[in-house]
């Protein structure tokens, strides 16, 4: 059978190494995210430092994004996941050999880049291999489900490591917690490499639009490209505010560091869970109708996120909101392929990144000086605000 439909038992392989290497490679930066943080804390420094910290995994993606993009257009899939998984690996070594504040920010550079510049090769490859609308709804609910999944095993995994691992070695080296969960988050990506490097990859797409090649700012001048990507970017901010806020809390509220990774595990799995059901919804599921209800369900929950003080009552929160968004990105990722010519899908899924994650540098940054100056509930508040009045935008994205 063919793998670029997915169809029969081999092509099914393929596609599940593709999610279980997606899973890795994602639980690395995902476990990285939680660890940093708290080592950060731990080191003295504040809330503010912690929203720097985090931005940085974002900064790289914001450059390589569309250079990313273009490269994997002209390249498919191995090239870039080979490359991404080298950077992924020496992101993790660095702070285990130097547990610093300055290494982490470096390390927060690599994890990130490696990553993003991944996922748009990952999401380019899938996204082709669908021949129709209801596909692509299926396949991306179904590689949703890696970093869904992968958002439980990395932050789960690292903060027992953290707590419980090199409990005998405490005595003879420093942070000996944190150096084996940054061991453990570098092996991963080596993981990943393992499952994606025997897919063989699709026949290149030729250009319809003449000798001279579009820019990839050329995309924005449909109206309904700039709608998903405002969309896109007001969620990907919910993500961010869950992110950064949760470490924050849990850390002020004297939460343990696998108390926090677990809540965070409850996020993701409930995303996991959204995403399973999802392909088996597909053919009745009209994407700007689900993306418009879990932005209205998103709002709510950031309302009472903050009045939660219990680990319980947090988690309970947590898996909600999981819920909410875990069924977004599937829809987002099946109405921009819809809506982009197949020669710059590469290109518009770079473009897509780009914009979420300079939202991701910025926000961060934001969340950091208000957690200080208004406290962490005016944080959740306002981005519900904004997510509720974007609901509208959702609408207008139909065809």
């Amino acid at each position: 059978m063919s793998f670029l439909s997915f169809r029969g038992e081999g092509a099914s392989w393929a596609l599940t190494r593709l999610i279980v290497g997606h899973v890795f490679l994602h639980a690395s930066m995902a476990g990285m995210r939680l660890a940093a943080p708290l080592l950060a804390l731990k080191l003295g420094h504040s809330a503010l430092h912690v929203g720097v910290l985090l931005a940085l995994y974002s900064l790289t993606q914001v450059f390589l994004a569309l250079p990313a993009g273009r490269f994997a257009d002209q390249h498919g899939l191995r090239r870039p996941m080979g490359i991404g998984v080298v950077v992924a690996m020496v992101g993790a070594a660095l702070p285990m050999l130097w547990p610093s504040y300055e290494v982490l920010c470096v390390s927060a550079l690599c994890m990130g880049g490696a990553t993003g510049a991944t996922s748009i090769a990952l999401q380019r490859h899938v996204g082709r291999s669908a021949k129709d609308a209801v596909e692509l709804k299926r396949f991306f609910s179904w590689l949703a489900i890696g970093p869904a999944i992968s958002n439980f095993l990395g932050p789960v995994c690292a903060g027992l490591l953290i707590d419980y691992a090199g409990q005998g070695l405490s005595a003879h080296l420093e942070f000996s917690g944190f150096r084996i969960a940054f061991l453990v988050m570098g092996i991963l990506p080596v993981l990943s490499w393992l499952c994606i490097r025997q897919t063989k990859e699709l026949p290149p797409v030729e250009a319809n639009h003449g000798d001279q090649p579009r820019s990839a700012w050329y995309l924005l001048h449909a109206p309904r490209m700039r709608n998903l990507l405002l969309v896109n970017w007001l969620l990907s901010s919910c993500w961010d505010v869950h992110t950064f806020v949760v470490p924050v809390l849990g850390h002020e509220r004297g939460l343990s560091a696998s108390v926090i990774g677990t809540i965070l595990g409850g996020f993701a799995i409930a995303a996991a869970l959204i995403r399973v059901l999802m392909p088996f919804w597909a053919s009745h599921l009209k994407e700007w109708v689900v993306v418009a209800l879990a932005m209205l369900m998103t709002a709510a929950l950031f309302v009472v996120y903050p009045l939660m003080h219990s680990a319980w009552a947090m988690g309970l929160c947590s898996v909600l909101l999981g819920l909410s968004l875990g069924s977004v990105q599937p829809m987002i990722m099946s109405m921009l392929h819809q809506i982009t010519p197949h020669d710059q899908h590469g290109q518009a899924l770079g473009l897509r990144l780009m914009a979420i994650n300079f939202s991701s540098v910025v926000m961060p940054l934001i969340f950091g000086t208000a957690g200080v100056l208004v406290g962490v509930p005016i944080v959740f508040w306002t981005v519900g605000t904004m997510v509720a009045l974007g609901s509208r935008v959702a609408w207008k994205i139909r065809p």
